[in-house]
């Protein structure tokens, strides 16, 4: 089962939840949002980056950063920017992007079942993020930005949704990046009800991207049961701020590859070495891939697509058969030496929400020798590899759209 609770969420007044509602802490540099922020004080970027409120040099991990956080989002809650919901509710939250719409239940999900993995994780993390944000979620007392879940949908969860949106929204805006955010308060006792009932029959909830936000909550939650002799488990801390997508509506992304030499070869030198693994069509245009096991190659001013060749990987292994992998082992390490993409400068990972032009742009500009445009994971890829226990390469999914901070806000009290 899944224990998804509702909870007293703490958002904006609807009149400045578009102003209020920041892009998430990770995929903005402090300058990058320094910048945003400047003219807006009360955007959540002063929540979720308060560097940008500190000199400029600031170290982003010193105690006044995380101290400055916790004073961000209390000055929005004093000012009456944000306020809480007096009982505990679901919200759902649903983007458009183009012509992509994903609806997601927010909602606490449970530390003990992300403990017992039933929720399930496909990625590993690293000391020093969970680091960051478990001083972050401690020293503000909340969840200020939400994790990304996903399950295999339901009919049942998907026909109480599409009741619920058939209602007015509180929030409904389109943001600077044109994507349109609406949410929904879930305040019906029986509604509510349903939503916990249908979720129970649930086995496992997937972590789709929040590995370390998750992660920390665990760890937040430990410190505050070891310091609580009262601690019964249903206390705010044993749960954590997540919107939870059906399978059916995620939208994964490529995410692509850019290196910055090819380890003292000529690019027809290159090519040649090439051949063995795949084989080498030279395409007129860009060339997008189409499907598993196909990839873009953009050197030397020219696209061709690479297409891997049986024997290069084991389709039984469903972390050897991600096409990222097929790279990694057949291309990236045996030829341009890049044993280690998460540590090795002379790699770097591109967003498919930028395009095949970026990747043009990055190597005519002669800083990059080659780019690989990569065929996006799928969602049952990612499950599979999540069943098993196993975890992906880095930088294997580009999810989009991304979840806006500050939509909703779980308080630890």
């Amino acid at each position: 089962m899944s224990d998804i609770r509702p909870f007293k969420g703490l958002r904006p007044k609807p009149d400045f939840a578009e102003k209020v509602a920041s892009p998430p802490y990770d995929v903005l540099s402090s300058e990058e949002a320094r910048r945003i922020a400047a003219e807006n004080p009360i955007s959540f970027l002063h929540v979720v980056k308060p560097e940008i409120d500190l000199p400029v040099g600031t170290d982003l991990y010193s105690d006044e950063v995380y101290r400055q956080g916790a004073e961000n989002l209390q000055r929005l809650v004093k000012a009456g920017y944000m306020i809480r919901d007096p009982k505990p509710y679901y919200y759902l939250y649903r983007q458009i992007m183009g012509e992509h719409k994903q609806v997601g239940l927010v909602a606490a999900a449970s530390v003990d079942e992300y403990d017992r993995d039933l929720i399930k994780k496909h990625e590993l993390t690293r000391k020093a993020k969970e680091d960051d944000r478990t001083r972050h979620i401690d020293t503000q007392s909340a969840n200020s930005g939400p994790v990304f879940l996903t399950y295999k949908h339901s009919d049942e969860i998907d026909g109480i949704v599409a009741k619920a949106i058939k209602e007015r929204p509180e929030v409904d805006f389109t943001a600077d990046d044109g994507i349109r955010h609406t949410l929904w308060v879930v305040s019906d006792p029986d509604r509510i009800s349903a939503i916990r009932e249908a979720f129970a029959k649930i086995d496992f909830l997937y972590i789709a991207d929040g590995h370390h936000r998750s992660a920390s909550a665990s760890r937040v939650q430990k410190i505050r049961k070891e310091k609580n002799p009262n601690h019964n488990g249903e206390e705010s801390y044993n749960f954590f701020l997540s919107v939870i997508f059906p399978d059916n509506q995620m939208m994964i992304m490529d995410y692509n590859r850019v290196v910055r030499d090819l380890a003292g070869k000529t690019p027809r030198d290159f090519i040649g070495k090439l051949m063995p693994k795949f084989t080498i069509e030279e395409k007129q245009e860009q060339y997008k891939p189409k499907e598993l096991h196909e990839f873009g190659m953009f050197i030397d001013r020219r696209w061709y697509r690479l297409t891997a060749r049986a024997g290069s990987f084991d389709p039984d292994d469903p972390v050897g058969s991600l096409d990222v992998a097929i790279l990694q082992e057949n291309l990236l390490a045996p030829i341009l030496g890049i044993g280690d993409p998460r540590t090795d400068d002379r790699i770097d990972f591109v967003g498919g929400i930028r395009g095949l032009g970026e990747l043009e742009k990055r190597v005519n500009s002669g800083e990059w020798a080659v780019a690989f445009a990569m065929h996006p994971t799928t969602i049952d890829q990612l499950m599979a590899i999540a069943d098993a226990g196993k975890t992906m390469p880095p930088k294997s999914t580009w999810f989009e759209p991304k979840l806006r901070s500050g939509m909703v806000v779980h308080l630890l009290d």
